[in-house]
């Protein structure tokens, strides 16, 4: 699977390569663009030390570690979000038609290598706030594992969306509220929202797992809402089971699919 899903990206970035001051220009506006998002934080910490109790430094942190996870999800799975399309110009028939999973076909679809960019940016920005920070060494093992079931949860999320558009075929901004919302929710402390909503993105829709409780751990932290210790080490728990969702919504949105007929 692995194999096919770089055979099929590599067609379009070989495209992409094509025009190579287009894909140079395009690569560096993405980076600019994200850079915004850490030019936000330090204009923040320009007038005060602390934001709901963490340093500038802590809160690169929790921005870069959510910002790899979002930046490979966004490069690698985010097309999947075209189902919509495909499925209102009735072309998302050919898709079922080929012997290659649907879902890969879809993820590779017109696949962006620009946004490679933005992953750089945001290891950059994580590996600046690890050098900074003064973290336990015992501790790091978990930095890699934050990023993959960051990966893993954001990739479950889009997955759960682009079944949705097979209801909701009108509706595809409805899904970027979860997906670029969460994005957004997690570039900051969640200690900074309400009780309520943190709880709901810990026990319903598992976005505190991406950065804020593995975060608490690699900062050696406590949860400021009181959450036992035992919730640091969830994540990959959180990440499989929203998985599993994920692809069971997929395939019943798969079987529930009526062609165009044309």
């Amino acid at each position: 699977m692995v194999s096919l899903y770089a055979r099929l990206a590599w067609t379009w970035t070989r495209a992409a390569a094509a025009y190579p001051a287009s894909f140079a220009l395009m690569t560096v506006l993405g980076i600019v663009t994200t850079t915004l998002d850490v030019a936000v934080i330090l204009i923040v910490f320009a007038n005060t030390t602390t934001l709901a109790g963490f340093s500038r430094d802590e809160v690169l942190f929790l921005y870069g570690a959510a910002g790899v996870s979002f930046a490979l999800c966004d490069l690698l799975v985010s097309n999947i979000d075209r189902v919509s399309q495909h499925i209102k110009a009735g072309t998302f028939d050919t898709f079922l038609i080929r012997p290659v999973s649907s879902w890969l076909q879809l993820t590779t679809d017109r696949f962006n290598p620009n946004r490679v960019g933005r992953v750089l940016q945001a290891g950059l920005v994580l590996g600046y706030a690890v050098a900074v920070l003064d973290l336990e060494e015992g501790r790091l093992w978990m930095i890699p594992v934050m990023v993959v079931t960051a990966f893993v949860i954001f990739a479950a999320v889009w997955t759960l969306v682009g079944a949705a558009q097979f209801l909701l075929t009108d509706a595809p901004e409805l899904g970027n509220a979860f997906t670029y919302g969460g994005q957004q929710l997690t570039q900051y402390p969640l200690s900074i929202y309400a009780r309520d909503l943190v709880k709901g993105v810990t026990y319903v829709l598992p976005m505190a797992f991406v950065n804020w409780q593995p975060g608490l751990y690699v900062l050696g932290r406590d949860d400021p809402f009181g959450t036992p210790e035992f919730m640091r080490f969830l994540g990959p728990a959180a990440a499989l089971a929203l998985a599993l969702a994920a692809g069971l919504a997929w395939r019943q949105g798969i079987r529930h699919y009526r062609s165009t007929g044309s």
